[in-house]
């Protein structure tokens, strides 16, 4: 079982968005975890065809785009679509290597950036605070998502 990190009580601004960030994270895999890869990639709420794979490929492609392609001005050389479609030779050992891989990946790019760095972002410039405040919204997002998709699985509700 993953463990989630309590996102700090009373820290400096960079160590609160991380916090909760990170916090948002383990809540997608715990979301996840115990169910079957045939559970993982079922759409549970028709007629959307959103699965739970789906998400941890989307959140993937998220964290690419944002810790990557804007914040290093690497875009994404896969040009990827966003991830929610499986494959039907997608395994959640497979993706959520991957998702680890790329998380590793963005804490590495925002490490020594500070919060107000700028990098170029549509004809305008964005900070660093800017992405994290993005990424605390997309996965708080698509962990309420993740909450209706698993108790519709499973019946597994909180966390």
């Amino acid at each position: 079982m993953t463990d989630r990190p309590t996102p700090p009580l009373n820290a400096d601004e960079r160590t609160t968005l991380v916090g909760w960030l990170d916090f948002y994270r383990a809540t997608l895999v715990l979301k996840c975890q115990g169910l079957t890869d045939e559970q993982l990639r079922t759409p549970a709420a028709p007629p959307s065809s959103l699965t739970l794979l789906g998400l941890v490929q989307h959140l993937t492609h998220v964290e690419r785009t944002w810790f990557t392609g804007v914040l290093t001005e690497d875009q994404d050389p896969d040009g990827h679509d966003g991830g929610f479609e499986v494959a039907e030779d997608a395994s959640w050992e497979i993706a959520h290597a991957r998702w680890q891989a790329e998380v590793a990946v963005s804490r590495a790019n925002a490490a020594d950036r500070a919060l107000d760095q700028t990098s170029p972002f549509m004809g305008a410039e964005v900070t660093l605070r800017w992405v994290y405040a993005h990424m605390i919204g997309e996965y708080a997002r698509h962990n309420g998502h993740a909450d209706l998709l698993r108790e519709r699985l499973d019946g597994a509700t909180g966390v």
